[in-house]
């Protein structure tokens, strides 16, 4: 999932000053699931904001509204209904969020209230660790399921770097040796000889290397 953290709340009260009518609109997808963008945090936030507002006697009017996703037209354009009080809108979405609204309500600014972070998995509860680099291409199978570009931190491609210790990376003893967790996930499945393979340096190009990236399915097409 997309993770993200909310900007502190005095960033925000700067981006949103010029405006008197802000809609606080949350996220019900991934950054809820962080903790960061959904109905309660955005609640929580346009709480804060009104508190804040009352305090500085500034007069603002600052609402709230959660859509399932902000990524999504058919979500988004629930705005459709909802927008004409407003000068504003604060999205808690991530950054592909903020966008898709932006792109959809083109007549108001919208501010972004979180900072878009990594590609990542839940750990534990509070716990939100980066997995992923959206390549475009997908080698776990050769490493065990284990991806070294997100997980090493020097992002090696052809074997470890031999300066952990017990296991844990050098570059921070916090984390685990990326390597380690390939060679012994391999050699569990007797797939070690996957490594005698020589990984070329990384082709970015199919990353972003041509623009922005976008995905067509005609057979998803109506």
């Amino acid at each position: 999932m997309i993770t993200a953290e909310q900007k502190p709340v005095e960033e925000i009260r700067r981006m949103i000053a010029p405006y008197k009518r802000i809609l606080v609109l949350g996220c019900g997808s991934c950054v809820a699931e962080c903790a960061a963008g959904g109905e309660k945090e955005t609640a929580m936030l346009a709480s804060a904001l009104r508190m804040a507002a009352r305090m500085n006697n500034e007069d603002v009017i600052i609402e709230e509204m959660t859509l399932d996703r902000q990524c999504v037209m058919e979500f988004v354009i629930q705005l459709d209904k909802a927008i004409d009080p407003y000068d504003a809108v604060l999205s808690l979405g991530c950054g592909a969020g903020v966008q898709a609204v932006a792109d959809m309500v083109p007549e108001v600014p919208i501010i972004p209230g979180l900072n878009t972070e990594f590609l990542g998995e839940t750990k534990a509860q509070g716990v939100w660790a980066e997995t992923c680099l959206g390549c475009g291409d997908c080698m776990l199978y050769h490493f065990g399921g284990i991806c070294p570009l997100a997980r090493c931190s020097k992002q090696i491609l052809n074997g470890p770097c031999g300066g952990s210790v017990d296991g844990r990376c050098e570059v921070n003893p916090d984390i685990p040796c990326a390597w380690q967790l390939i060679i012994d996930r391999l050699d569990k499945f007797g797939a070690v000889d996957r490594l005698e393979e020589i990984y070329p340096p990384k082709d970015w190009s199919t990353k972003q290397g041509g623009g922005p990236r976008k995905i067509i399915r005609e057979d998803q097409q109506k």
